[in-house]
């Protein structure tokens, strides 16, 4: 006869008291202990960066939308979207975003570009003096101050500047360049001066093309051009595309060349955006129209910078 299992009374039974507090995961406390350190010696330079960059930032979106003045005004008020509205029906702010469209690219996108890419490519043949010399003429037009430049031009466009000397020479027709074709006149200007930075980097991708890949081009019988289109564009593609970037942003928000040059004039026929919103918030008193021209400005260059980096990221 087997005897019976002592029965467990009520205070034997146990009850389930509050799950513990589990202690954090190993792997993020690691984490946590790399990422702090590594931090740390950044935050001096965060905190100038939120102080002295998006501070201002954020100050000139928030005025963006008042209509403060420098002068006439006790206090600036609330104002929405009147300020970019105003923009749109502004008959001269349509026109300066069209003459900053022909300037970018004329100057940037063809004449920069273009100029730098032949540059580079014929120093690749040339001899060192030749090369020395080219150089040093390009480059020195890019270090100049950009008001000399400004006024060097403008006494090569002027009615009895150089060029119209030279024209005289030559018996051939001169005019007032500065007063007939302005926004010609300030984006060759720009190109004079902004050439140097696309042949320096231009110079620099061709260096690292193999030569093994033109030589066998060569042999095979491809020209010069043929050569240049099919084997050395498609190499230095993201050289390209990260020049245009660099000099679309540059010649977007050039203001002193223009202005030493032609003040944005005749009649407004070379006011550029930035030209433009310097009239309004500093010769007007208009701040919050200014900085609502200047955030328009922004969105232009930014669109432009997220058109060419999506095109650096297609690989041929």
């Amino acid at each position: 006869m087997t005897a019976a299992a002592p029965h467990a009374g009520p205070d034997l039974v146990k009850t389930p008291g509050p799950p513990a507090a589990s202690p954090p995961p190993a792997g993020r406390r690691t984490t946590l202990r790399r990422f702090l350190p590594r931090f740390l010696p950044l935050t001096p330079a965060l905190a100038l960066l939120l102080v002295f960059l998006a501070g201002p930032i954020a100050y000139c979106v928030l005025i963006a939308f008042t209509d403060l003045q420098l002068t006439g005004q006790a206090q600036e008020s609330f104002v929405g979207l009147d300020n970019f509205r105003r923009a749109f029906r502004d008959e001269a702010f349509l026109n300066a975003v069209w003459l900053t469209l022909v300037f970018t690219v004329v100057s940037a996108l063809v004449g920069q570009n273009t100029l730098g890419l032949a540059l580079a490519a014929l120093m690749q043949r040339a001899s060192k003096p030749v090369r020395t010399l080219t150089g040093g003429v390009v480059v020195t037009a890019w270090v100049l101050p950009e008001v000399v430049a400004g006024f060097l031009l403008y006494a090569f466009f002027r009615r009895e500047g150089t060029l119209n000397a030279v024209l005289d020479w030559l018996h051939l027709p001169s005019q007032n360049w500065l007063f007939t074709l302005p926004i010609l006149a300030v984006s060759f200007a720009n190109v004079w001066r902004g050439t140097a930075f696309s042949m320096l980097v231009y110079s620099a991708a061709l260096n690292e093309i193999p030569k093994e890949i033109t030589e066998a081009a060569e042999v095979d019988g491809a020209s010069g051009w043929r050569r240049m289109w099919h084997v050395t564009l498609p190499m230095i593609r993201r050289s390209i595309g990260t020049t245009l970037m660099l000099n679309t942003l540059q010649t977007l928000s050039v203001f002193g060349l223009i202005w030493v040059m032609t003040r944005g004039g005749p009649g407004g026929k070379s006011q550029t955006l930035p030209l433009f919103m310097y009239e309004q918030a500093f010769q007007n008193s208009l701040i919050g129209y200014g900085t609502a021209v200047a955030l328009l400005l922004l969105l232009v260059g930014s669109l432009f910078s997220l058109l060419y980096m999506r095109l650096l990221r297609t690989e041929v």
